[in-house]
């Protein structure tokens, strides 16, 4: 067997039945699917006893661990010569596997990935969430690969490492490497250094794209990007070395959106304050939110033009500010705990990052 899909699920039935309806379509049919039912209450059993026959499908039920433990539960049962891991948010487009296919036969490789894109079907909300995730004004578009959809090709300030929601790997490096890790946040990323670190080279293949739902509103994408930068000190210190530039771009934006509302906020008060210079103030005012507005158009316009719709262009602006603060607020507090106070891993976040 060539391919085994791997698909940890927690209380999602109907994401997991979108998705198996989506791999039925595939052109390619030498695989199966494993899915991975992580200590949820509100199982997906039903649904994947309508694809029995469908597919070669194994449901596996199993106590809580996190997405991590679950997809090495699956890789110990998978059979493929590549596990194909996919979260249970995402639906594959009929010429998936035919796309992944065709790279490995003209160039093999260990570990790939593929992008992600919204579909039409998305609220506005979620494709609003989606360009974030994939706009080079975000650094969703610099951090290892874009959507093919949106023109991109891979990462412009950072090698391309697999992520979760789309990530293929031979089946014995997987095994080799033992898998996930427990880390709870940052465990895909994690992965994939190890990867590279063994001597092994991810590749991204442009046309292996997924849709992806990501989260629904606004507080939940921000609780996702805050867990990702919690993570990224955590990955600094597993893996010294592979902090750049484009990680430390959110809490930059972050520390600089505060400084220029406080002064902005200081400012007008000094109006009332003192009359005598008021017009000074004013303009101080202005100039302090100038960038803020600025940054704003510019997410609108673009977002409006390849989304093709207003509504979600408005929805992309607290979207960006979402992604960018929620993760630089998780990036300073978990700088705080890890680089000041000094905590490992477990004390620094013990009711948040493991299950």
């Amino acid at each position: 067997m060539l391919f085994s899909f791997i698909i940890p699920v927690f209380n999602r039935p109907d994401e997991v039945d979108e998705l198996l309806e989506s791999l039925t379509k595939q052109s390619v049919k030498d695989f199966e699917v494993l899915v991975v039912e992580d200590g949820s209450s509100v199982t997906c059993e039903e649904v994947c006893r309508k694809y029995e026959e469908r597919l070669d499908l194994h449901y596996f039920k199993k106590p809580n661990s996190g997405p991590g433990q679950s997809r090495n539960y699956g890789a110990e049962r998978a059979k493929g010569e590549y596990l194909i891991i996919l979260d249970s948010d995402v639906v594959v487009p009929e010429g998936y596997l035919d796309a992944v296919k065709k790279e490995l036969e003209s160039a093999p490789t260990e570990a790939f990935g593929g992008p992600d894109a919204a579909h039409d079907s998305f609220t506005p909300t979620q494709k609003a969430i989606s360009y974030s995730m994939t706009s080079f004004f975000t650094t969703g578009g610099i951090r290892g690969g874009s959507s093919p959809l949106r023109g991109g090709r891979g990462g412009a300030l950072d090698k391309f490492y697999p992520r979760s929601f789309n990530m293929g790997v031979r089946r014995d490096v997987y095994l080799k490497l033992g898998g996930f890790s427990k880390m709870r946040f940052g465990e895909d990323i994690d992965f994939s250094y190890r990867i590279v670190e063994a001597g092994y080279r991810p590749r991204l293949f442009p046309d292996a794209w997924v849709w992806h739902k990501r989260r629904t509103d606004f507080k939940k994408f921000f609780r996702q990007v805050y867990n990702s930068g919690i993570a990224r000190i955590n990955l600094e210190k597993r893996h010294p070395g592979t902090m750049k530039l484009v990680h430390l771009l959110p809490t930059v934006f972050t520390i600089g959106v505060i400084i220029l509302v406080l002064l902005a906020a200081v400012a007008r008060a000094m109006i009332y304050y003192d009359a005598a210079h008021w017009h000074t103030w004013y303009w101080i005012c202005l100039a302090a939110l100038a960038p803020i507005i600025l940054y704003s158009l510019i997410i609108f316009i673009d977002s409006t033009i390849k989304n093709k719709s207003l509504k979600v262009g408005l929805l992309s602006v607290p979207a960006a500010f979402t992604q960018l603060m929620g993760y630089g607020f998780g990036f300073i507090e978990s700088w705080w705990k890890r680089c000041v106070m000094k905590k490992d891993e477990f004390q620094a976040f013990e009711k948040t990052f493991y299950k």
